[in-house]
């Protein structure tokens, strides 16, 4: 391709949420638009994860850009005719210190405390142990895989050009190069999480990204009644920004204390039931530049016993495992104007699903001098 057609108003490097974000932002606004990827669809963080969108969870920034992306994932399941419901998270507490460290959230509103029964209508849980709990009402849950497959497809029929399996090799003042050719452009946003410091590795020096290897699994389960929502457990509570304080402290020093094999694999004990009835299982957590692509066996055993301990139900059949990687870095997001003129977003946190959208939207307006979108484009 050649002229005309290599030429756009913004060019987004990486299709994964944040790109498509990206992307959403600066097609909303009338302007031409391609994304360049060098794999054949979107297949990075932004289909292996819980599609668990995790808004009321966060706080700060993390917060401002998850509730701008909660609306953005609102409209964009309407006109891209995905499945998103507003189900809010589920909390189990099956300890005093887990129940302080939501009540303590409950406090500042968006969490409603639930005693066991409720809980158990909401939720196919084991009685035996169960204190209470939590909702968590902001947030919203969505198939990661149908998802970015249906917003892809949404934004090309906008008009957005997809230039798959294309490389970039350079960028320069209004230029991308690419190993189909250069392209000319306005704008310029890098979206390609972890693998900034392959493109940019100054960028990824100076804010220490690295990459984090987790491990997930899809099991079919047979449940007494759907699970409502995404859960929690108090593994999950010690992670997110929003119950950050002496509750969280203690209940972390006694989770360690009693289980050093689940402390070493970094655990996140979450669940999120798909339509099909299969349950998304996980997940560990391991820090590396390069993460080795081999998955212990030792955190799979420990996330089925965990679940079988925690649900009322027969012994799950697992379906699939796999390996997620997500770029970490010293701040919860990376945001920089580099030397050659180009936006760099990542979500250096697990939380791109649930921020990605809005933290595009709010940085693209912000560094190109944009009007506000055009909303009736859809």
């Amino acid at each position: 391709m050649n002229g005309a057609q290599d030429t756009a108003d913004l060019v987004v490097v990486g299709s994964g949420i944040v790109g498509l974000g990206a992307a959403y932002a600066a097609v909303r606004r009338g302007l031409r638009v391609i994304v360049v990827d060098r794999a054949d669809a979107v297949t990075g963080a932004t289909i292996r994860n819980f599609g668990h969108l995790c808004i009321g969870a966060q706080s700060g920034e993390a917060r401002r850009y998850a509730d701008a992306s909660r609306e953005l994932w609102l409209r964009l399941s309407q006109d891209a005719g995905f499945w998103l419901r507003e189900s809010g998270t589920l909390v189990a507490a099956r300890h005093d210190d887990e129940i302080a460290v939501l009540e303590a959230a409950a406090r500042l509103g968006g969490i409603r405390m639930l005693e066991a029964d409720e809980l158990l209508r909401h939720a196919p849980l084991r009685r035996e142990g169960l204190l209470g709990g939590a909702h968590i009402e902001t947030d919203l849950q969505t198939d990661p895989r149908t998802a970015a497959a249906a917003i892809v497809r949404h934004l090309a029929a906008l008009g957005v050009e997809f230039r798959f399996r294309t490389g970039v090799t350079a960028l320069g003042a209004g230029r991308v190069d690419t190993t189909r050719g250069t392209l000319r452009c306005a704008n310029v946003v890098v979206a390609v999480n972890h693998d900034i410091d392959q493109l940019l590795p100054e960028v990824a020096e100076r804010h220490g990204v690295v990459r984090c290897a987790l491990d997930m699994m899809r099991a079919a389960v047979t449940f007494r009644h759907p699970l409502a929502a995404p859960l929690f457990t108090g593994w999950s509570l010690v992670r997110y920004g929003r119950f950050d304080g002496p509750e969280a402290d203690a209940l972390r020093e006694r989770l360690h204390a009693e289980r050093p094999d689940l402390a070493a694999l970094d655990l996140n004990q979450m669940y999120t039931q798909l339509p099909d009835g299969s349950l998304i299982i996980g997940d560990s957590h391991a820090t590396a530049t390069s993460p080795a692509p081999f998955q212990p066996e030792a955190a799979f055993t420990a996330f089925l016993a965990e679940a079988e301990a925690l649900f009322d139900m027969p012994t799950p059949r697992v379906l699939e495992r796999w390996q997620g990687v997500y770029a970490k870095g010293s701040q919860e997001f990376l945001i920089e104007r580099g030397d050659e003129g180009a936006l760099v977003l990542a979500a250096t946190t697990g939380i791109g699903m649930t921020t990605g959208l809005g933290l595009a939207e709010e940085n693209l307006t912000a560094a190109f001098g944009w009007a506000p979108a055009m909303e009736g484009t859809s």
